[in-house]
């Protein structure tokens, strides 16, 4: 893997480039579809590609490792062909999952042990059977094993919790570079910047990972973590301001699990690189939309007799094939492809904002645009 910085926006740390992989080009910044199960909820993966525009998907470690299971994928030549995706796959190592499971796990220096959400079986997560679990998945780019503090925690267990995750990156580290590929295509491995709301533990969490991994072609970039977890918008801003000029231009940056239009391009602005978050798949399936005039409740009765465009300004085939009043129908009725809808407009809204800040990175006025744009994503319409 290999990433190019070409762009630096003169009045934020807005950047853009490009990541190379074996399964293809990634042009930052970038928002990557979630594809927990080895699917995007309810949107063909021809659509993805020719309609969303999306040029990686991501997969999770935990809901693949339980189902279908490794023994599956390892039979089907890996996640890629699994799912028929020929483009690059990042997998979360499942940390998030497993610090959602408060009541069936325990957390030890050896690693994680869990119970199945699905039938209550036991399972161990260690640094290294989870680099082997994601070889065996194969992504593109492999997120290291670590601990999701709460964003409310008290400084006691963020520190205890930052000690944890540091080490289990030095197993992981390590087991990474003892292990090979499976499938006959590189991989990376991303290591996970935690340390909750406090300065000095994220600044700490650098200065580790960077220590450790040094200039390791191994490490194809670094994530922060731990945010959006319920602690203050104001303070992820904050967290991301601490860390981000501490970690290598040469390498891209992802902001893990978030989130909505104005957190992308303020996180754009701090010089974030990459993010993925449910919101457009899940908000969607919800009757919510995104545009660039506001959102929109699509179960709202102002909507019935609206026989517009979808979105007149929207990038997708949906946003111009259907109406307000046929898709509020959908949702009032119940009919499963209300979701299907809404949720491919709003992934290719996603992918529209990132790649028109892209634009405006190039252009050199990316920061009169954000802030020209931001009043008009948030509002209700």
């Amino acid at each position: 893997m290999n990433f190019t910085l070409e762009h630096i926006d003169r009045d934020s740390a807005a950047r853009s480039g490009r990541i190379m992989t074996d399964h293809g080009e990634i042009r930052t910044p970038i928002f990557m579809p979630v594809g927990t199960v080895g699917s995007v909820k309810g949107v063909y993966h021809r659509d993805l590609k020719e309609d969303i525009g999306a040029q990686i998907i991501l997969g999770n470690t935990y809901h693949l490792y339980l189902r279908p299971g490794l023994d599956i994928l390892k039979a089907a030549g890996g996640l890629h062909k699994f799912e028929n995706w020929d483009r690059p796959i990042l997998t979360d190592s499942g940390g998030f999952q497993v610090f959602s499971l408060t009541q069936i796990r325990k957390i030890s220096e050896q690693g994680c042990s869990f119970r199945s959400h699905i039938d209550g079986s036991k399972h161990l997560f260690t640094p290294e059977n989870n680099v082997d679990t994601q070889r065996i998945i194969g992504a593109d780019i492999m997120m290291a094993l670590d601990e999701c503090c709460p964003g409310d925690a008290d400084r006691k267990y963020a520190e205890k919790s930052l000690k944890l995750t540091q080490n289990w990156l030095e197993r992981y580290f390590r087991h990474f570079c003892e292990t090979e590929p499976l499938y006959g295509y590189s991989q990376a491995m991303f290591p996970i910047i935690q340390g909750c709301v406090y300065p000095d533990l994220r600044r700490q969490a650098v200065e580790h990972a960077r220590d450790l991994v040094g200039d390791s072609q191994a490490v194809g970039g670094f994530a922060i973590g731990g945010l959006a977890v319920g602690e203050p918008t104001e303070k992820m801003y904050e967290m991301l301001e601490t860390v981000n000029p501490l970690l290598p231009a040469d390498k891209p940056r992802y902001l893990m699990g978030v989130g909505t239009p104005s957190n992308l391009l303020e996180g754009i602005a701090r010089g974030v690189d990459m993010f993925d978050c449910v919101m457009p798949t899940r908000n969607g399936r919800n009757g919510m939309l995104f545009t660039w005039n506001g959102v929109m409740n699509m179960r709202n009765a102002k909507w019935a007799d609206d026989f517009s465009e979808l979105d007149p300004a929207g990038t997708s085939f949906v946003d111009h094939a259907y109406t307000k009043a046929y898709l509020r129908h959908l949702f009032i009725a119940g009919e499963l492809f209300s979701g299907m809808i809404a949720s491919e407009h709003n992934l290719a809204f996603y992918l529209d904002l990132v790649g028109q800040a892209r634009k405006h990175i190039e252009d050199g006025d990316f920061t009169s645009w954000k802030n020209a744009v931001l009043p008009k994503l948030t509002q209700r319409l």
